[in-house]
C-alpha cells in the first residue's frame, strides 16, 4: 500500500465527513444497505472519496446482496491495493487505494465470472461520477 497523498490527520479530518474518516483513514466498516451508492444502477465510474481516483466501472457492479457496492474487478489492475487483514478472528484481503491508502472494504473469492471475485466496498469511501450523455 502506498501514500502518494501525504496528508496529516488533521487534513484527512479538514477535508472527510466523520463517517468517511473512521472507514478510510481508521480501517472502520459502514453498516450494511446504508449506502446509497449500493442500490446505484446509472453507468458510471466510482471514485476513492479520499483522492479521486477512479477505483471501479458500473460495469463491473453487480448486486451482491450483502449491502454493499460491490465489483468483480478494479477499474485497472493498479487502481487498488491489497492487504492481508487477520482482524476479529478472520483471515481476509483488506483493499486500499492505491494513491491515497484510504481502506475502501475486502475481496472475496466468492464473485461473478469472469474473475470470480466480489470487490465488497463500503459505499462510503467511494463517489460516483454519473457517465455523461
Amino acid at each position: 500500500m502506498t501514500d502518494d497523498v501525504p496528508k496529516t490527520e488533521t487534513e484527512w479530518k479538514g477535508c472527510l465527513t466523520p463517517e468517511q474518516f473512521r472507514v478510510l483513514r481508521e480501517h472502520g466498516t459502514e453498516r450494511a444497505f446504508t449506502s446509497p451508492l449500493d442500490g446505484e444502477k446509472r453507468q458510471g465510474t466510482f471514485r476513492c472519496a479520499g483522492c479521486g481516483l477512479d477505483l471501479f466501472s458500473s460495469e463491473a457492479k453487480f448486486n451482491s446482496g450483502t449491502g454493499w457496492p460491490s465489483f468483480f474487478a478494479p477499474i485497472a489492475e493498479d487502481a487498488v491495493a491489497t492487504t492481508e487483514d487477520n482482524s476479529y478472528g478472520m483471515r481476509r484481503v483488506e483493499v486500499h487505494c492505491r494513491r491515497c491508502g484510504g481502506h475502501l472494504g475486502h475481496v472475496f473469492p466468492d464473485g461473478p465470472k469472469p474473475t470470480g471475485l466480489r470487490y465488497c466496498m463500503n459505499g462510503v469511501s467511494l463517489t460516483f461520477e454519473p457517465k455523461e450523455g
